[in-house]
């Protein structure tokens, strides 16, 4: 009872941490499970899955309502993400849980990276005949009562992108938000809030889709999952609330520290055949 409890107010304070940086609790929940309860590292993985379609789901529908997801790019780069996602899942059965922890560790620290630079906010028109008009990848959002029209670039680069990030979820467990909000960004240059709040709704469907294969090799343990499920969502869920009122440059430094330093430690424990 008492590991329980532990485990859960670990996940409070992993979703609470993931909320508060855009990170998302993932990439607490991992190394917790991992190196604080010694859980294996697929188990680890099913339980992040489950967790982080709790949350997507949560914060996407207040997201929708606002007006600021673009559905119709979302669901098209879905089609990229929950593939990606699948062959994601099936390669992790066929890796160890050292190779995996390393894999795990190099995102980790490409994610902070990411996560800590400048975001770009682009607002770019749309072409007649492009690609995008024809695929109607283009939209408007709501912006201090005025709506701005916007469209996608860079389609086919995007899509790739998205992907690789659908298969870096689907192994490693994590939404991969950060690589999703890079190629809405960089290489599709949608609006920073476009970009970020229709990568919030990926994000559960993504995981969907891998958790699917986790639960069927039996690699979802429901005594894991439940206190890690509803301490994410609770901590979440005070992190939306604190948000407004803190700083949140000052946290993100002190969460790039904490999740480097974590993503260190998993590195030396997959070379040193830690992980079970």
């Amino acid at each position: 009872m008492s590991e329980i409890l532990i485990l859960f107010f670990g996940a409070v304070s992993a979703g609470l941490l993931g909320s508060l940086t855009g990170l998302g609790g993932g990439v607490i929940i991992i190394p917790l499970l991992t190196l604080g309860f010694g859980v294996p590292m697929h188990y680890a993985i099913g339980a992040s899955l489950i967790s982080v379609i709790g949350t997507s789901s949560g914060s996407a529908v207040a997201f929708v309502k606002e007006g600021f997801t673009n559905m119709r790019i979302g669901m098209f780069l879905e089609i990229a993400t929950t593939s990606g996602a699948i062959v994601g899942a099936l390669i992790s059965g066929y890796l160890n849980a050292n190779t995996i922890g390393i894999i795990f560790a190099s995102i980790l620290i490409v994610t902070v990276i990411l996560s800590l630079k400048k975001k770009p906010d682009h607002q770019e028109p749309l072409i007649k005949g492009s690609l995008e008009e024809r695929l109607k990848l283009y939209g408007s959002f709501p912006d201090k009562g005025v709506m701005k029209s916007y469209s996608a670039r860079n389609t086919v680069s995007g899509f790739l992108m998205m992907a690789f990030a659908g298969v870096m979820s689907g192994l490693l467990g994590i939404g991969s938000g950060a690589l999703k909000v890079l190629g809405m960004d960089n290489i599709m240059k949608l609006p920073f809030k476009v970009s970020t709040t229709t990568s919030n709704f990926m994000i559960g469907v993504t995981a969907v889709a891998s958790s699917l294969i986790y639960f069927q090799r039996g690699e979802i343990i429901p005594v894991i999952v439940a206190p890690v499920l509803i301490g994410v969502v609770v901590g979440s869920y005070i992190g939306s609330k604190t948000l407004m009122v803190s700083k949140t440059k000052k946290l993100k430094a002190v969460f790039a520290i904490v999740v480097t330093i974590l993503s260190i430690y998993m590195m030396y424990n997959g070379i040193s055949h830690n992980f079970k």
